[in-house]
């Protein structure tokens, strides 16, 4: 999820300083383009015709912009969330890199049994729910921690769809 956690990086840098550049991110046509390109990764998911890891990180890119011009309108421009949230996501992403994905040949076969069974037989990780739910979660404004929950929730189901992708049970 490389592109995901540069991408937050820059909206946590770009919010710190009161870019100009936000008020672009804020256009129509900028929403109505990342709304397609989530759309789009995933149906891409969903056919399995993508990449696994293009449609995770194309659609949480997505979906941060999303997020960040759906929401601006509403809240106040010194808000912290414009700026933690994406920090959050920084961290968490950085940590299911660097510390699950690129150590998968350290995991044991019954983790890895475990996962696999949280993929396959866990309703609440399937993409098909977490996804819409991610794109959901942005109509409840008032509820602002529902975003970063699922956000949270892909991360783990992209986390743990690579490390059985890897490394197979």
């Amino acid at each position: 999820m490389l592109i995901f956690i540069v991408l937050s990086l820059v909206l946590c840098v770009l919010v710190q300083i009161g870019s100009p550049f936000l008020d672009y991110l804020q256009d129509s046509l900028v929403m109505y383009a990342c709304l397609g390109v989530a759309l789009l990764c995933f149906l891409g998911e969903l056919s399995k015709k993508l990449p696994n890891y293009l449609c995770y990180d194309g659609f949480s890119a997505a979906a941060l912009v999303l997020w960040f011009a759906y929401w601006k309108p509403d809240f106040n421009d010194d808000s912290p969330i414009f700026f933690f949230f994406p920090l959050y996501f920084v961290f968490v992403g950085s940590f299911m890199t660097l510390y699950l994905l690129a150590q998968v040949d350290k995991i044991d076969k019954e983790t890895l049994r475990y996962m696999q069974g949280y993929l396959s037989y866990t309703t609440l990780l399937k993409p098909w729910l977490v996804m819409p739910g991610v794109l959901a979660s942005l109509a409840f404004t008032e509820h602002y921690l529902l975003f970063p929950v699922m956000m949270t929730l892909l991360m783990i189901r992209f986390a743990f769809a690579s490390c059985m992708e890897r490394k197979p049970v």
